[in-house]
């Protein structure tokens, strides 16, 4: 490859830590190793070249998202600048929307609040159920 052809790609596990997707190229390199992370319908590689104009399918926890690569950066720069690498596709958009509205509409898990050993007014009182059960 010429110097040429080298500045007009990029690694995908760099563009995606430059685009702030993860924040390190650790986490962005064990994604991809993972299977999260497609170029073009095809499973990569961390050290997938990629240029703009490509297609990378992205999952990040529940969400989905279809992304058009825009521009390149080797280096992690602003939030501002980062949003400019990539083009999110409205179905993209409109199905995370979807989504994100489904779940805070889902009911909560139930929580258990840890406060250590029970009080004795709390074995009083389990010990009193325990004994109407047996009845």
């Amino acid at each position: 490859m010429s110097n040429a052809e080298e500045s007009d790609r990029v690694r995908l596990d760099k563009w995606l830590w430059a685009a702030r997707f993860f924040k390190t190229r650790s986490l962005a390199t064990e994604a991809i190793a993972g299977g999260k992370v497609e170029v073009n319908g095809e499973h990569a590689k961390p050290a997938k070249a990629i240029k703009p104009g490509d297609e990378i399918r992205l999952r990040l926890g529940p969400y989905e998202h279809i992304l058009m690569v825009r521009a390149l950066a080797e280096r992690r720069g602003s939030a501002s600048i980062a949003q400019g690498l990539y083009e999110e596709t409205e179905a993209s958009k409109q199905a995370r929307e979807k989504l994100s509205a489904q779940l805070k509409l889902a009911p909560a898990a139930f929580v258990f609040e840890e406060k250590g050993r029970p009080t004795k007014k709390d074995r009083r009182d389990l010990s009193r159920f325990i004994d109407r059960k047996r009845r």
